[in-house]
């Protein structure tokens, strides 16, 4: 049942148990899909608020728990101690697991009958890593990775994604340095589907508006402009 904010929970059956997955509505009631994918923070109030936003636009938003195995519904605090706590779970985290995870959210998504136009996925920090890996086993309308330190290394997968991808990276980010970053612009040049952007000052996590050891306003609404201008051209919605 929905409440005044159009929101809801549903619950997915993985191999292995069930997790929650919780989902935002526009006000139209319909649009196209984003999967939106946590970072080591889980589904606090970030990507609430994030996913506010885009379902303000118009979009329908999904946000898996996907520390359900770990610690269902965890949320961390942007302290150094929930900082410190959350990187030990991520340390523990199965990273093909909870891209299996995000395939069946975004299956579950395409078969709600609120998205019609699309679908799309939009992850940061570990989340962007795990959209990035998402996208080179199916094809979506949008991908959007932001910081994802593990696109570096595995920027060669680059190859097998077909689908438009932003890649939004901080130039002076301490724990994705600026030459792993060149590494991923050279695999990116010359590909019609690939946007790089960097915020050459910027450093790790800048759009978390809710942790004041990251954010960096400046840039964040930079990149976010971007952001919403590439779903825009990809994946439209109606607010």
């Amino acid at each position: 049942m929905l409440d005044s904010m159009q929101k809801r929970t549903e619950r997915i059956k993985a191999h292995d148990g069930s997790f929650d997955v919780h989902v935002w509505l526009p006000d139209s009631g319909s649009g196209p899909g984003i999967l939106l994918i946590q970072e080591i923070y889980g589904v606090g109030p970030y990507i609430v608020k994030v996913a506010e936003e885009l379902a303000g636009l118009g979009y329908v938003v999904a946000a898996p728990d996907l520390f359900w195995r770990l610690r269902p519904n965890w949320i961390g605090e942007h302290t150094p101690e929930g900082t410190a706590a959350s990187i030990e779970l991520a340390g523990r985290f199965d990273v093909p697991q909870a891209v299996a995870d995000c395939a069946l959210t975004l299956a579950l998504l395409r078969e709600l009958p609120e998205v019609s136009g699309g679908c799309g996925a939009l992850g940061f920090c570990l989340g962007g890593s795990l959209a990035f890996m998402l996208a080179t086993q199916t094809e979506l309308d949008a991908v959007l990775s932001f910081y994802g330190s593990a696109v570096p290394e595995a920027a060669g997968l680059m190859e097998r994604i077909g689908s438009p991808l932003l890649l939004v990276f901080g130039g002076s980010d301490p724990y994705i340095p600026r030459d792993q970053v060149a590494t991923v612009e050279q695999v990116a040049a010359g590909r019609a589907n690939v946007l790089m952007h960097v915020e050459e000052e910027a450093g790790h996590a800048f759009h978390n508006s809710e942790s004041p050891m990251f954010h960096q306003p400046e840039p964040a609404a930079r990149a976010w402009q971007v952001a919403l201008a590439f779903l825009a051209d990809h994946l439209p919605a109606r607010p």
